[in-house]
């Protein structure tokens, strides 16, 4: 939908592009299209300020997994604003809530865990969970110790030192990385693999480069290695066979602590309560956002080891403090939020409806495999992505004035679909409260886009 906004200054998209500066946005295609501005939600459909409804195949940004009205998490919000609307959690001092989900964290984190740390969002747990190591070898004498691994294609955030771990051409745009940030291979098989190479050979491939990146680098200088369970703003690219179970052995033997950001992953959306459970992973650090509180709250999450812990402690006594936190971070309404939420999850039926809904999903995408510009489906539990190619036997993708995927998101948008565009690939990522019957709907709007766009380019 096209808007005269000179002619209705007073709409809404008026009144965005005068005042609002979008992130992550086409600016030049913002101005001619306009802004999209939604007024409500309803279960997992959202409604824009001219009454259009669309289905939101992405969870809002991966963490709106409850839909867009759910009442108990609204009463929950309105119950702890009455009791006690707000606090910090320095000097010592904290809410009830913020301890109550502390420990509702450690009890179902997927390895033991001893402590939690929260903060307003994922990149705030990721910057802090670098901050955290890098206090930790200085106290204990090491402090040559900096440097962070992490993966071409990932993604950690959007703050100076998450930016630096996040492998995107588009960090150059800030002068990142900073110094210290290393990357190693991104696992993706169908895309990185050698011909005839099998999921384990190139996970062996991959594995053997980190362990030389290591060496050259010398194993006395990392800090810690980051890595998602599934590459989320990455493509949804899940592990090769055997890729994690190898890459934590090489850790292992360098004695370089594994951080495992869950903030796509966490609470469900692989199948499981996390990414780690489904991949077999064991953190040093975990990391958790988006889903702890179904995305109507801002919170991030870090939980450590006892090792980690016990090592922090010890740091902190050059300095009386560990002198790092966010003056909104374990906010009450925050906390009472995201127990709710995980209650509605784990124990209200909904985490069985991922694994019960999964299979049709899964099954779904698949389908668009035999499409003639559709390289790869791929994807996990509630999660997926469609590869679009201009010759599917080269893989060779679209040139860059051929934008398809952006092209085929805009036409799923007037079509009363929301999917995303990472690069060249189509992701979807649905709420987990989706039905059988609206994952048909939502493929079946798919299709016809694809179908919409491909006649148009290929004309």
């Amino acid at each position: 939908m096209n808007f005269d906004f000179n002619a209705d200054s007073a709409s809404w998209e008026a009144r965005d592009l005068k005042s609002v500066l979008h992130g992550f946005t086409h600016l030049g295609t913002l101005h001619e299209k306009g802004p999209s501005v939604m007024a409500r939600g309803e279960g997992i459909y959202v409604i824009d300020s001219h009454g259009k409804r669309y289905l939101e195949a992405n969870s809002g940004l991966w963490n709106m997994v409850l839909g867009f009205d759910h009442p108990s998490l609204i009463e929950a919000a309105c119950d702890q604003y009455r009791k006690f609307p707000t606090y910090h959690a320095f000097f010592g001092r904290i809410s009830e809530p913020a301890i109550a989900l502390s420990e509702k964290l450690i009890e179902i984190a997927p390895v033991p865990m001893s402590k939690a740390f929260f903060t307003n969002s994922g990149s705030e747990a990721n910057d802090t969970a670098v901050k955290m190591l890098w206090m930790i070898h200085r106290g204990l004498g090491n402090p040559q110790r900096r440097k962070i691994i992490s993966r071409v294609n990932a993604y950690h955030g959007v703050t100076g030192i998450t930016a630096s771990m996040t492998g995107k051409d588009y960090v150059g745009a800030f002068g990142l990385p900073l110094d210290d940030f290393l990357f190693t291979d991104c696992p993706h098989h169908w895309r990185f693999a050698n011909d005839d190479e099998s999921e384990l050979e190139f996970s062996g491939r991959c594995v053997e480069n980190l362990d030389a990146l290591i060496e050259a680098e010398r194993p006395d200088t990392i800090a810690g290695f980051i890595a998602e369970p599934v590459m989320g703003a990455g493509g949804v690219i899940p592990p090769p066979k055997g890729y994690f179970e190898a890459i934590q052995n090489v850790l292992r033997k360098h004695d370089i602590p594994l951080i495992v950001d869950e903030v796509i992953c966490g609470f469900g959306r692989t199948g499981r309560v996390w990414g780690c459970q489904t991949y077999n992973i064991e953190p040093d650090i975990l990391i958790a956002s988006k889903c702890i509180t179904a995305g109507y709250f801002p919170m991030g999450a870090i939980m450590i080891s006892e090792s980690i812990a016990d090592k922090l402690n010890q740091a902190s006594e050059a300095y009386e403090e560990f002198p790092h936190g966010f003056t909104t971070a374990g906010h009450p309404v925050g906390c009472s939020i995201a127990l709710k939420a995980i209650e509605i999850i784990l124990e209200q039926g909904v985490l069985d409806n991922v694994v019960d809904v999964a299979p049709h999903f899964l099954h779904r995408l698949e389908e668009f495999a035999s499409h003639l510009h559709i390289g790869e489906a791929r994807g996990v539990g509630l999660m997926g992505a469609l590869e679009l190619v201009k010759d599917k036997q080269l893989k060779s993708p679209f040139p860059p004035e051929q934008p398809v995927a952006e092209q085929i998101a805009n036409v799923a948008s007037d079509n009363g679909l929301i999917c995303r565009p990472v690069g060249q690939s189509i992701v979807v990522a649905p709420p987990f409260v989706i039905t059988r019957d609206q994952i048909d709907e939502l493929f079946n709007k798919l299709q016809f886009t694809i179908d919409q766009v491909f006649d148009s380019v290929e004309d």
